[in-house]
């Protein structure tokens, strides 16, 4: 006879579960590309980006080099490929470097050559390097107006493909005539290759009008070495179709669907039936928490549209747009939100957190909700309403203990959220 697990020892459970599903040690290995009878180059961007190099050192048979960037504090040792670390979500001079070197990397390459690109979220934020005439002040001012103003992560990456010198297909390019190889992991809403670290080996069929259509439409303002650089159309990207992209290949070879049916698995081996409920969902994350709400309370009081007990299984990227002044946090601005409209409903409990570690800003990967957290937070004097309104999801579950701290996780498949009902 199965025993279920306590509710939040099941929840951190399937989280943990859909976070190993996409470990770089798992997932890597089994794509590694042919050795060439050229030099094998590997390069790459992204939270995930040390882990996969490690991996790739350890089942590669021959000779090779390289360079890839990571978040500070996700290094992993290597022996034969060059780690750097740089920020994210806002870029700093480090992931500039970085992006610099290794466009000289693959500068001069032969078409017996392969790149080994491995490309996970985080990565557009890493490989800071704008065109000419636009300085790395102007794109970190730009990146922190996008983070705030609830553009999803599409929209700010079709603007950032359009200002970088490295992304949008422009790495691909630099490596003509080699053969490119891309390893990906998605942390993006549908999978989109374009939108993993602002697509930096794939065709990009946005363009500069695009992103002005974007900026306009949250009322960002820019600076004239931004805005002239759109209207001009001198940000054009490499678009698909173009001959030096004719010997480029990208796998998929971990996606949040896969960490979602690893936490499934899970919840099942428990007794509890998972329904994903999809991997892509988007949306201010306050209005996605409220509808999630009015699913598990329809959920736990009619057995409509599942019965329990089950878990609800969700992924994708929700936004926030910034008005208050508080800690911020995309998942724990959901779970809060869930909290306030499920009332301290008996049975249901949620989980909601980013698979990298990190929610919003903060070295948090989300929390943990249960039925008597607006009590407890109360009996604080914390105000759930007012915590929502400053945007301080961090702040409110911190201050219960509540909050979920995993450190580097070493990957990237997004948002995870699970709502129980026993």
């Amino acid at each position: 006879m199965t025993t279920t697990p306590a509710p939040r020892a099941l929840l951190q459970a399937m989280f943990h579960a859909a976070i190993e599903a996409a470990q770089p040690s798992h997932c890597v290995p089994p794509h590694l590309p042919p050795v060439p009878a050229g030099r094998l180059i590997v390069i790459g961007a992204g939270k995930a980006s040390a882990a996969m190099a490690h991996a790739v050192e350890r089942h590669w048979p021959g000779p090779l080099s390289g360079l890839v960037v990571t978040r500070y504090g996700y290094a992993v040792p290597c022996e034969r490929i060059e780690i750097a670390e740089a920020s994210h979500p806002v870029p700093d001079a480090a992931g500039m470097l970085a992006a610099q070197r290794m466009l000289e990397l693959v500068g001069n390459l032969q078409p017996d050559d392969t790149v080994l690109c491995l490309i996970s979220g985080g990565g557009s934020s890493l490989l800071a390097l704008p065109l000419d005439g636009i300085s790395l002040e102007d794109k970190q001012a730009l990146n922190r107006a996008l983070l705030a103003s609830g553009a999803t992560i599409g929209e700010m990456n079709c603007v950032r493909r359009h200002l970088s010198a490295i992304k949008g297909g422009r790495l691909a390019a630099a490596c003509h005539p080699a053969q490119v190889v891309t390893l990906a992991i998605s942390d993006v809403p549908g999978d989109k290759l374009g939108d993993i670290a602002s697509g930096p080996t794939v065709g990009d069929a946005t363009t500069c009008a695009d992103a002005l259509a974007i900026v306009r439409r949250y009322g960002i303002a820019l600076p004239d070495s931004i805005r002239t650089t759109l209207e001009s159309g001198r940000g054009e990207s490499v678009k698909p179709g173009d001959p030096r992209l004719a010997r480029t290949q990208t796998t998929l070879i971990a996606t949040p669907q896969l960490a979602l049916e690893a936490a499934a698995a899970v919840a099942r081996a428990a007794g509890v039936t998972p329904y994903i409920l999809g991997d892509s969902l988007e949306g201010e994350a306050r209005e996605v928490g409220t509808v999630m709400a009015g699913i598990a309370l329809q959920t736990a009081q009619w057995g409509q549209p599942f019965p329990p007990p089950c878990v609800l299984l969700s992924g994708g990227e929700t936004t926030v747009t910034v008005r208050g002044k508080g800690r911020g946090g995309r998942n724990v601005e959901f779970l809060l939100a869930l909290g306030i409209a499920l009332q301290g409903r008996e049975g249901i409990h949620a989980l909601a957190g980013d698979t990298d570690g990190v929610d919003g800003q903060e070295e948090i990967a989300g929390a943990v909700l249960a039925p008597d957290t607006l009590q407890r937070a109360w009996a604080l004097g914390i105000h759930p309403r007012d915590s929502l309104d400053n945007n301080d999801g961090h702040g409110f579950f911190q201050a219960l203990g509540d909050s979920v701290v995993t450190g580097p996780t070493l990957t990237n498949v997004n948002d995870f959220r699970a709502i129980l009902m026993t």
